[in-house]
Order: C-alpha cells, then sequence, then structure tokens
C-alpha cells in the first residue's frame, strides 16, 4: 500500500502522509481537522459524509484517500465566499430545514452539486439528487424547499 502525500482541498494543497486504503473521511477528519464532514453509517449508506470530488458528490466514508488524490475535493467547509454562507447554507437555515444536525453537510454538499449541474431543478429532480441522503428529522419538505429557493437565489445572483 502506498502513501498519499498531496490532496486538493477547498482550493488548497495539503501534504500528508496517509496510506492510500484510508477512508477520505478519516483523513479529512482526523489529520486536518476538517470535522464539518460527518461520520454516519460507515457503509455510504446515510449521505452524512458527502463530499465533493471533482465536483461529483460522494460519500468519503468508503472512499479510499488514494483514489481522491490529485483530485479537486470540496467540503463542508470550503464552500463560503468571503465569509458569506453558500446560498444552500442559508436558505436550509431559513426554511429550518435542518434539526439535529446529523445530515447537515452531507445534504448541503449535495445540493450545492446539484444546482451545479441544474440551476432550475424541479422537485423531482431535487429528490432524486438528493436520494441517498437520509434526515432523521425528515425535514424533507422543507429540505427541497430550501434548495429551490437557493435556485433562486443562485439565479438572480448571475450577471
Amino acid at each position: 500500500m502506498s502513501d498519499v502525500d498531496i490532496l486538493r482541498i477547498n482550493g488548497e494543497v495539503h501534504h500528508i502522509r496517509a496510506d492510500s486504503e484510508r477512508s477520505l473521511l478519516s483523513v479529512l477528519r482526523e489529520d486536518l481537522d476538517l470535522t464539518g464532514t460527518k461520520y454516519g453509517c460507515g457503509e455510504a449508506q446515510c449521505g452524512a459524509c458527502t463530499v465533493l470530488l471533482d465536483g461529483v458528490p460522494t460519500r468519503s466514508c468508503i472512499t479510499p484517500v488514494g483514489v481522491a488524490a490529485g483530485m479537486p475535493i470540496t467540503t463542508i467547509e470550503g464552500i463560503e465566499q468571503n465569509g458569506r454562507l453558500h446560498p444552500v447554507q442559508e436558505t436550509m437555515l431559513e426554511e429550518d430545514a435542518l434539526q439535529c444536525g446529523y445530515c447537515t453537510s452531507g445534504m448541503i454538499m449535495s445540493a450545492v452539486a446539484l444546482l451545479r449541474r441544474n440551476e432550475e431543478p424541479s422537485d423531482d429532480e431535487i429528490v432524486r439528487a438528493m436520494n441517498g441522503n437520509v434526515c432523521r428529522c425528515c425535514t424533507y419538505k422543507r429540505i427541497v424547499a430550501a434548495i429551490k429557493r437557493a435556485a433562486n437565489l443562485l439565479k438572480e445572483a448571475r450577471p
């Protein structure tokens, strides 16, 4: 097993020494202190550990860090801009869509990825994109509403 020594996370290069078979989640949390990404089930079933790997929502709990080496990785810590929350973060708060916090970062990262590839998703498209992100508090209707509002905010902000 080889060691990983370069990770590109949130626009920064990190030099680390980690077994390439370790989970990306464990390296993010334990080695780099990026604790916004959460451990949920450890089996890629709940979505709590979702990060964007080259823009694609990826379950970091089962992704070997060696697979991510050299690819752009975005975590929840990397989506705010100039001290401002991402519109998805803002609208999730405004819609009271997230309660216990178990799913928060994973839900937000999946929603950010969706809105990057589909600027005006329908409710059905949102539901399909968010499938696999489990909310124990069952605030799914509020999550869909928040994503719709975020899409509108992003649309209004475009030149």
